[in-house]
Parts: structure tokens; sequence; C-alpha cells
């Protein structure tokens, strides 16, 4: 599992002075690309002309997150090949008080976007 803190920023917020619900997408987002950064995967997906693409959705929001709350993205992460899927849960920072869960399905693409299986190079990395 790895852990990521995002803090809310101001020109996040929509009309009701909360976090867009479409804002959550890109914190989840961006807390599957620490992972890949911290893991060094990164460097081995541009030498093998490889891109990791979302193929699947699903977040169910559960709490508002306001202007300076800090959130926690717990991410998890499982293999069912050719797929790598990331389980996500936010929580509020104190607290922990749920604010979104998310299921997100990937696979890995070459530069002519054929889906290719994980790249062995790459699955140890995991602890799938």
């Amino acid at each position: 599992m790895y852990q990521s803190r995002i803090t809310a920023r101001g020109y996040e917020l929509d009309s009701y002075g909360h976090v867009n619900n479409a804002v959550f997408f890109n914190y989840f987002e961006q807390a599957r690309w620490e992972l890949f950064q911290n893991k060094g995967l990164l460097d081995q997906l541009t030498i093998q002309g490889l891109f990791l693409v979302v193929v699947e959705v699903n977040i169910r929001y559960q709490h508002e997150v306001r202007l300076g709350d800090e959130v926690e993205i717990i991410t998890a992460v499982k293999k069912d090949e050719p797929f790598i899927i990331f389980e996500q849960r936010m929580r509020l920072v104190p607290g922990g008080q749920a604010v979104a869960r998310a299921r997100v399905k990937t696979v890995f693409v070459d530069v002519q976007r054929i889906s290719h299986d994980i790249p062995s190079r790459i699955e140890p990395v995991f602890t799938l």
C-alpha cells in the first residue's frame, strides 16, 4: 500500500464551497503518479515504450472536502491480467473521516495504442 497527502486549494472549490467532485479524480490520479514515481516505474515504462491508461473508473463520494483540508489517499494495487487495478481510499487528516473511494482499472499500451500484458520488469515491484 502507498500513502499520499494533498491539501485542498481554493481554485478546486465549486459554488458550494467544497472541492468539486471532478477534482477527486485528479487527487486519486496524483496519488497513482506518485506511487509510480516513488517505485521507479516511470523510467521503466519510458524505456519499454509503454503507457498506463485508465479504462474504467468508479468513485464513491462519502464526505465533502473544504478549502485547506488535508486528505490522505491510500492506494493498493492488484493484478487482474492484463489489467492493474488500483483500489484507493481518501480520508481527512486528522481524524480519518472517509471522503471517497475509487476503483481504477488500467492497462498498458504501446505507442501504437496496442494493449500489453503487465511487463515482467514492472510486475515484481508491486505486492500484487
